[in-house]
């Protein structure tokens, strides 16, 4: 992803400094453009926490960075000891959110690919080669989901009239910043755009912390994409009025019988986009799928988060200070559910890294029969 023409990636090492963990602060966008350093695990898992980084894809790959900055820290005495703080460091890290399955899947492959080497230098090389890989993996099936996405807009393109866009609505940011580099939901938007296929992105602002007015308009603006920040309700409106061709977004957790957990409101547009024939899609690599899951509903943890996000709002001023306004009377109750989750029946198909699917066992299955092993949780 390009920023103001120099390409980025969300998460990187810094140059000649390999054990410092750079990022870009998410929470301050689309009014500063900070990096943070990240040295130790606290520091991580503050930034999973607090949302300095967010996105299913980019916690993942934080968390791979976090366990090799884990063995960077972890005592040097014996193996034991070495195993023990690299464990505990681990259980930190997954307490962050509980609903991102990303989290859990790259602290488990670390634990995987480090207790399989003998000597703590050995343990200490291989945690930050697979840190890389997880990096460069993500990149890389985002990459590859915008190619096959797009034979979707390019199908509605097609019977458009000339220089017609095809319309397509996107929920909270499931882009190039919440993954290393791309997106899952905007991937295919790019990679359309970037072949000459007029699009128009209609942008929930997403409540409450507005991820898709100052993260999702900000990144597809530094990329040239036309789009309009709308608000959250806005867009059963336009599909009524024949004002979305389709619908993509992202997920935190999908089932391995296609369901998926993702931003608040995502369920609202899905039943908006059935109700209205409007294909509804989800983009996802497959370290989203939850190969234990069945039940989404019922199985799938959805976190609660601090009402201060529901009573507040981050913004600029017109003298240029950034601040926090409270909107709510101060004595309200607030209840602050991050995700919901969507039934399988109103998902239209899943893109993925290895191709376009139905929202069901089956359909996953077929793509993915090495990984349909029900009740293991290995990463692989």
């Amino acid at each position: 992803m390009n920023v103001a023409g120099k390409h980025y990636r969300t998460i990187w090492l810094k140059a000649n400094t390999p054990e410092i963990v750079q990022i870009i602060d998410q929470r301050l966008l689309p009014h500063e453009f900070r990096i943070v350093n990240l040295r130790t695990v606290d520091e991580v898992a503050y930034a999973i926490k607090e949302m300095q980084v967010r996105g299913a894809g980019l916690i993942g790959a934080t968390a791979g960075f976090g366990m090799y900055i884990a063995a960077l820290q972890a005592p040097r005495t014996n193996r034991d000891d070495f195993l023990a703080s690299i464990i505990e460091a681990g259980d930190k890290l997954k307490a962050t959110r509980p609903t991102a399955v990303n989290l859990e899947w790259a602290v488990e492959r670390q634990k995987h690919a480090i207790v399989a080497v003998p000597s703590i230098t050995e343990m200490i090389d291989i945690a930050l080669h697979t840190a890389q890989t997880i990096a460069n993996e993500d990149a890389d099936f985002c990459r590859r989901i915008g190619e096959h996405g797009l034979s979707l807009i390019e199908a509605i393109a097609a019977k458009k009239q000339p220089g017609e866009p095809v319309n397509i609505l996107t929920h909270c940011n499931a882009g190039w910043l919440a993954f290393v580099d791309y997106g899952s939901a905007t991937a295919p938007i790019y990679a359309a755009h970037d072949k000459g296929i007029p699009v128009h992105v209609w942008v929930d602002e997403t409540r409450p912390r507005n991820q898709g007015a100052r993260l999702t308009a900000w990144e597809l603006g530094q990329h040239g994409v036309p789009h309009a920040v709308i608000a959250d309700n806005v867009g059963g409106h336009l599909m009524q009025h024949g004002q979305v061709d389709m619908v993509i977004v992202g997920s935190d957790r999908t089932t391995y019988t296609g369901d998926v957990a993702n931003k608040i409101g995502t369920y609202l547009k899905a039943l908006a986009a059935h109700d209205n024939d409007v294909p509804f899609y989800v983009a996802l690599p497959s370290s989203t799928f939850d190969w234990t899951m069945q039940d989404g509903l019922r199985d799938i943890p959805i976190e609660q988060r601090n009402g201060e996000e529901v009573r507040q709002i981050y913004g600029r001023r017109e003298n240029g200070e950034t601040d926090y306004v409270l909107l709510t009377p101060e004595d309200s109750p607030v209840a602050n559910y991050a995700f919901d989750v969507t039934p399988a029946r109103l998902v239209t198909g899943l893109i993925t890294e290895r191709g376009i699917c139905p929202a069901s066992a089956e359909g996953i299955g077929q793509l993915f029969p090495d990984k349909m092993r029900v009740g293991s949780k290995s990463p692989h």
